[in-house]
């Protein structure tokens, strides 16, 4: 253990502070992926169907601008860099504008379509805000973190604050819209979430890299072309569908399945949370260290999918509770290694071309996910208004509880299977993965001869 932390070419405050940052950044994004759905059709009454068909047209939006920004990132030139300006001066409105999006004047069932104009604006905005600053973080872990241990303890640090954001964006908001109201509840995150952000700023460095320019062009067919991120992409966008329904479908399920308060979707998802972050270094140590990003994926995505079969066929708050624990333990797992495994892609492609494009692979990685999320507005506007849920009506029928059980479990069970099949054919492992990493090592060395010579 000591030798590793020797090797390591960061401190210790430096790993926790950029990891913080997480922290901020996470909490408005996973509470809007948490329970914008739930707020926005059964709290505010904007019927499902609109709901889901402007879902269908942001998430298109939200898809296209990851890679545009990515691209940006990587071509940005001033005096603090190419990443860090996209947080510095993004984080503010970006969590300003979180916070108004749960302050709307209008409800669905008096004035719909203001209602929707006022979200749909405000969210537009938020999203190439979040865009901005996220992509200039995670493009930062490569930069700043080289080594593979470094990286999954870094990622365990990341993930830790990342699911205790998911735990005060997605667990906490009922529970506190309950008592102090959503609008409260989104000036208080936003808050936390700005002051967390800025707190890890000044640990946050560039290391200057050869000139990175490739035109748009090119640079989507060296993204495409390469195989091993074309496996990563599809794994991921089939895990974040697989959450992704799992968290706008829980809230519902809570209410119409277990006809439960749903601030108890708050125990859920805390369960499942706590258990995440916990686990984290015992999946580094036990699992992550001892394979590869690849196979620990595989174990993970499996996990889940053992996780979610109870949620499909159980009335009882504690079979769910069980459920949500073996969700966590299969979460802990993929968030640990998400980002890692795109890195060592990012690694790859720089043996390749020769030049360091984390912009531009983080924001394609970006769009692909950012596509699960189109799926999984789809799916919720199929099968939610088949089984008779209509915001309209101040009792929903019986069959709405077979809707939210189909919906929460068989989309996302599906996800999680078709992100192993990825993995499976993910190429970037064994003898190939220790190649890449010698030939970095190398130009690494060369580079510090070539500084020590001048």
């Amino acid at each position: 253990m000591a030798t590793t932390i020797k090797n390591y070419s960061t401190t210790f405050r430096t790993r926790m502070l950029y990891s913080l940052s997480s922290f901020g950044i996470a909490i408005p994004a996973e509470s809007l992926g948490g329970i914008i759905a739930f707020y926005i059709v059964d709290v505010m009454n904007l019927p499902a169907t609109w709901f889901a068909t402007f879902w269908i047209f942001y998430t298109i939006y939200n898809a296209f601008n990851n890679p545009l920004l990515g691209y940006l990132s990587d071509r940005t030139k001033s005096r603090w860099g190419r990443r860090i300006p996209y947080i510095l001066f993004g984080s503010l409105p970006y969590v300003i504008i979180y916070a108004l999006l749960f302050w709307s004047p209008y409800n669905g069932k008096v004035n719909p379509y203001a209602l929707l104009l006022y979200f749909g604006i405000l969210i537009v905005i938020w999203e190439g805000l979040y865009t901005a600053v996220a992509t200039g973080y995670y493009s930062l872990l490569p930069e700043m973190f080289p080594d593979y241990e470094e990286r999954t303890d870094v990622a365990a640090k990341m993930n830790i604050f990342q699911i205790i954001g998911l735990l005060i964006g997605v667990a906490l908001p009922p529970l506190m819209a309950e008592y102090i109201g959503w609008g409260w509840m989104a000036v208080i995150l936003a808050v936390i979430s700005g002051i967390a952000i800025y707190a890890g700023l000044p640990a946050m460095f560039e290391v200057k890299k050869e000139d990175t320019y490739f035109p748009l062009g090119e640079a989507f067919k060296a993204t495409f072309i390469n195989r091993s991120y074309i496996m990563v992409t599809i794994s991921q966008t089939m895990r974040f569908f697989g959450t992704g329904v799992l968290q706008m479908g829980m809230l519902f399920y809570v209410k119409y399945c277990l006809h439960a308060d749903p601030a108890t979707a708050s125990l859920i998802f805390g369960v499942s949370f706590l258990l995440a972050a916990a686990l984290l270094y015992p999946w580094k140590y036990w699992v992550a260290n001892r394979l590869d990003s690849r196979r620990t994926l595989m174990i993970a995505n499996a996990i889940m999918i053992v996780g979610m079969i109870p949620l499909g066929f159980s009335n009882s708050l504690t079979v769910a509770l069980i459920a949500a624990a073996i969700i966590g333990v299969g979460l802990s797992g993929l968030v640990l290694i998400g980002d890692v495994i795109v890195a060592e892609v990012v690694d790859e492609d720089e043996v390749k071309t020769g030049v360091q494009r984390a912009g531009m692979y983080f924001g394609m990685t970006g769009l692909l996910i950012t596509l699960g999320g189109l799926l999984v507005s789809l799916v919720f506007g199929i099968i939610v208004p088949l089984f008779g849920y209509d915001t309209m009506l101040d009792v929903q029928p019986a069959t709405v509880n077979l809707g939210f059980r189909i919906f929460l479990t068989v989309p996302s069970i599906i996800g999680f299977a078709l992100a192993i099949v990825a993995l499976y054919f993910y190429p970037l492992h064994g003898d190939r993965l220790k190649e890449i990493r010698a030939e970095l090592a190398k130009k690494a060395e060369l580079k510090k001869q070539v500084m020590e010579s001048e």
